[in-house]
């Protein structure tokens, strides 16, 4: 039977089993799923929706409307979705009547939550700047926002659930300055009367390699997709799996004689009487035009370079004499199991990190989901039972 034009195959056991293993890894520390970027591509609602039937109780989803689709079906309010990129004319009155915890950096966004607040109070988490520089306040700025946040939690405009940073990761310099640096913001904070209960400090990186900055909780993103983010470091290497395979099928043939130019540009010409097969997917739908002489594909276990420039909707293999025929899949990565290149392998071949690879593959390439874990409230979702 001839695979779907293009499709990415979302394996939801893999999902679980890598979040179980990344919870062990963790335990008793607190993991919240983060999910930005729409499931880093994979689809937001089956795969938050797999995590919580897992038992997880936190999920990061970077923006408002992003956690109230979630609320939308179904995802209750004993799972805690953190938000912290937040539109400069957002209301946040919905985030805070559905119980969204609400990422905050600055005096004037806080205290756009607060003019927000109806009957409940809002869930705020408290951003620190320690070095990362795209979010949190500065130590300078932090003593006004940390005030703010004491005198409206006082006055029962909101709760305090933690403070956070993000670290960039640089060097073990760079990142114990960067917790030193945080951790002179919640004495700080602790000086002027607010009580932070929480602290989260590590995503995936740190969160795996440095125990000591897990601390209350620790984000886990591209881990639980089978993405691990250490130079060299395999998901087979860490017994992850990865989640996402992404397949098309063989759309067209054609025998050509030597010295044939392929694709724009004749970037490539074949240097025999071989066959070109016509894969449908393009820039378009994620794949780099780089690909040209970095990526190689599989079709019935065998490995082809793509041939020639990537264009906007296909792009051409040379597959010499063997039987390849329409319909045939083809598999631009997936678990490696069958010879095929994982994302990872992808990300090195272009000189980039899996996480990107994953993130641009775009609408146009359905996505199906597979695994035991196609049930309960993933399989409602998925059949539509939950509007």
């Amino acid at each position: 039977m001839s695979a779907p034009l293009r499709q990415a195959v979302i394996d939801l056991d893999a999902y679980r089993a890598n979040l179980d293993l990344v919870r062990d890894w963790m335990d008793p520390v607190e993991v919240m799923a983060i999910m930005k970027a729409d499931a880093y591509g994979h689809g937001l609602e089956p795969i938050a929706l797999a995590a919580v039937d897992a038992g997880v109780r936190w999920i990061g989803v970077l923006t408002v409307p992003a956690a109230l689709r979630l609320r939308a079906i179904g995802v209750g309010e004993d799972v805690h979705l953190f938000t912290w990129q937040h539109d400069p004319g957002l209301d946040f009155r919905d985030a805070i009547d559905s119980a969204v915890d609400l990422g905050v950096s600055n005096v004037a966004e806080l205290q756009r939550v607060v003019d927000a607040v109806d009957q409940r109070p809002a869930r705020v988490h408290l951003g620190v700047d320690t070095g990362l520089h795209r979010d949190g306040a500065s130590l300078d700025d932090w003593p006004a926002l940390v005030e703010l946040a004491r005198d409206a939690q006082r006055a029962g405009r909101i709760e305090v659930v933690a403070a956070y940073t993000h670290l960039a990761e640089s060097s073990d310099q760079d990142d114990a300055t960067a917790v030193s640096r945080f951790d002179q913001a919640v004495e700080r904070a602790e000086d002027l009367g607010l009580d932070l209960p929480m602290e989260h400090v590590a995503a995936s990186l740190a969160g795996l390699e440095r125990k000591e900055y897990r601390r209350d909780m620790v984000r886990m993103g591209a881990n639980l997709f089978g993405i691990p983010g250490a130079d060299g470091v395999s998901a087979a290497d860490l017994g992850l799996e990865p989640v996402m395979t992404l397949t098309a099928s063989v759309a067209k043939t054609k025998r050509v004689p030597a010295g044939t130019g392929v694709s724009y540009d004749y970037t490539y010409r074949t240097d025999r009487e071989t066959t070109l097969a016509l894969v449908p997917v393009g820039y378009a739908d994620g794949v780099p035009r780089l690909a040209q002489g970095r990526v190689e594909v599989a079709i019935g276990g065998t490995r082809y370079p793509v041939a020639g420039r990537v264009a906007m909707d296909q792009f051409l293999v040379d597959v010499g004499d063997d039987d390849v025929r329409v319909g045939d899949t083809v598999v631009l990565f997936g678990t490696g199991e069958h010879d095929e290149m994982t994302v990872l392998e992808w990300g090195s071949a272009l000189d980039t990190i899996g996480e990107e690879i994953v993130c641009r593959i775009g609408a146009r390439v359905q996505r199906v989901y597979e695994g035991h874990s196609v049930e309960g409230r993933v399989g409602e979702y998925l059949r539509g039972d939950h509007a």
